[in-house]
Formats: structure tokens, sequence, C-alpha cells
């Protein structure tokens, strides 16, 4: 299921709403938040562990946000220094705490060239043991500075891209977005984006009101399923005034929008009919794959009858993510058959005239 709406990073649970866990999901649901991402370890230790009596923080809070319909996912400061032990502590706080998701939050430890072996065998060692569990990497908005990151050893195998796109010392977030969104779209391999706005204060600056909705609503304009902000504790401190009020009144998407062009070609697509799904595409569109170039509604709806009969008879299909602007679509999936799995779908669409005109498509079947 794409991970949607309005989420807020946790760091210190104790420091959000007194530590109260029943108040924290109050409060997010009046938000109207759909997901909470709350540290669950730094390095190789656990995090939010009540040091004084060893009380983790975390089961309780996981428990009430549930019970308010809201995604609870766990995120996670990687150091690089010890990547299976850190990848062993990611996997056993994962299962203990029967996660929705999971961040990986990495940043300027990873500048230097040994670190991309470090981020190889993490992403390795958690995939093997969590193969399907949604997993986003939150690091620098800009890669085109940070070019020594190892971008593509940890966004191989992410489902999302969470960018921290916080505009400090600047007050342009909507331009900053759109630059962020750009540059990781051409980056290889393309990760729908769920971004990570400002709501805090540092070294004197803060955010307006008005730029966080415009945070927001550039989210919206890019067609982007979710954003975040970060974080709680300064967001509801009250030396923000109005920014969480702000960040209340404005949701994501819109429950009257119409529904997006890879939501219902994953609903043609569990139809299990070549035809409906050949109706999304336009008359003279182009679909790729590492196969073969096939062009025209015809031979897209026999391509599509071949994969429901007899690549993956019976399947069900899920879009775990996708974002893109107006005109294009980057979205990841899975599915389920009993013929086979696929765990790796990674697609770009192309759009005329709200049809799908060329189709760039890569998977494999296990």
């Amino acid at each position: 299921m794409t991970l949607k709406g309005k989420g807020f990073f946790i760091w210190k649970v104790k420091n959000c709403e007194g530590g109260d866990p029943q108040a924290i999901a109050m409060q997010a649901g009046r938000a109207g938040l759909t997901h909470i991402l709350v540290k669950i370890a730094n390095g190789t230790l656990p995090y939010n562990i009540d040091k004084t009596n060893e009380h983790d923080l975390v089961p309780p809070l996981v428990d009430a946000l549930r019970a308010r319909g809201i995604q609870v996912w766990g995120w996670h400061y990687l150091l690089g220094d010890n990547p299976s032990g850190e990848a062993t502590r990611a996997i056993r706080r994962i299962n203990q705490l029967s996660l929705d998701g999971y961040v990986i939050d990495a940043e300027k430890e990873f500048f230097t060239p040994d670190k991309k072996k470090a981020a190889q065998q993490f992403m390795q060692q958690l995939r093997k043991a969590l193969p399907s569990l949604p997993v986003a990497l939150s690091s620098y908005r800009f890669p085109s500075l940070h070019s020594q990151f190892p971008w593509r050893e940890f966004l191989d195998k992410c489902d999302y891209n969470m960018p921290q796109v916080y505009w400090m010392k600047a007050h342009n977030p909507g331009a900053q977005l759109a630059r962020c969104v750009r540059e990781f779209q051409a980056l290889s391999p393309a990760r729908p984006i769920i971004p990570t706005g400002a709501a805090f204060r540092e070294h004197g600056w803060q955010p307006t009101v008005e730029e966080v909705l415009e945070f927001m609503q550039a989210a919206r304009s890019l067609n982007l399923s979710a954003f975040n902000f970060w974080e709680w504790s300064m967001a509801r401190a009250g030396n923000l005034p109005g920014i969480w009020e702000g960040i209340c009144k404005e949701s994501l998407p819109n429950s009257e929008s119409p529904t997006d062009i890879c939501e219902q070609f994953f609903n043609a697509l569990n139809s299990h009919d070549p035809g409906k799904v050949a109706s999304l595409y336009a008359a003279s569109a182009v679909h790729i794959t590492s196969a073969r170039t096939i062009q025209g509604t015809q031979a897209i709806q026999q391509w599509y009858q071949i994969l429901f009969k007899e690549t993956l008879p019976g399947a069900s299909f899920r879009l775990t993510g996708y974002g893109g602007n107006q005109n294009t679509r980057h979205f990841v999936w899975t599915a389920t058959s009993p013929q086979g799995k696929v765990e790796n779908g990674n697609d770009t669409i192309g759009l005329l005239n709200d049809h799908i005109h060329y189709h760039y498509s890569r998977f494999t079947v296990n």
C-alpha cells in the first residue's frame, strides 16, 4: 500500500506531550497525521529506552497510534562502522515492534569511500531478513552537492526516498523542493519521493507559517503521495508560533482529487483484464522492458494477456510507492502469484492527454 498523507518525525518520546503515548496519539489524530516516524535505534544501540528503568518507550506509543489508525515507522541513525551490528539491531527492533516501515537516517558518516561497502552490506543483511518491509532513506536534499554519499548502495534496496528538505538560512521551500525532486528523479535508481520539511529552529533560523504552507502546497503540485516534518517536540514546544496549527490545516493527498494514474493502473492490473490495462495507454504508446520494445495498444494488450495467463497467473499486484510531476510518474511495486514473486518492480511512465505515452518497466520473477 502506498504511503500517503502527512507524517511527523519523533526524536525523543519523553519530550513529546510529556511522554504520554495517549496524548501523542490524540494530537496526531487531531492533526490529521497518517503516519508517525519514531526513533528506534542509534548505531548498534536501541533508542527511546528509559535509562532509569530500561523501559522501552516505543511499544505503548505504537499501540496508541495504531488504535487511531495511524501507521508507525521506525527510524534509525546509522554510523556505518559496524554495518552487520547495525543491521542486526534494526531487524530486531523492527520485529519486536511490528513496524509498518523503516527509515534509514544516513548522513555525514557515510562520506568516506569505505562506507559504500558498509552501506551495501547493511542493506543486503536488512533485505535478506525483511524482503517485503517498506524501507526509506532519509538524507540530504540535493544529491549534486553530496556526490560522495553512497546513494545507489542505499536506494537500490529502498522503496522510498525521504530527503531532508530543510530550507535553513533561506525562505524558498517550494523552489528547494522542486530542485530536490528534479535531481533525485535524474538519479539512478530513482525512488518515489516523500520529502521532510522544516518544523524546527536552529542557529537563529526558523520557518514561517507561510513557508510551511508553501512546502506542503509544493508537495501537492509535484504530485507527491506524502510528506513529513521534523520534529514533533520542537514544533510543539511553543517557540514556533502557528507552525503546528498551519501543518494541521493542510492535508495530502486531497481526498476529493481524482485517482492518480498509478492507482488506476494497479486497479486495472488486479482486475486481470488486459483490455482494461491497455485502455490506459495512448494509441501510439511504447512499452519497453529489458527483453523487448513494443508499440500500440493491441501489442500492449497481448503482452498483458501473456503476463496474466503465463508469467504471473492469478497475481496480486501491489503499488508500494509513486511520485512525479504532471507528465511523468515513477513507481515501485511487488506482485505475488502461484507462479512466482516480483519484489523489485521499478517503472517509469510518461503521460500524454492523461494516457500513458511511454512505459519503461523493470522487474524479475523469482
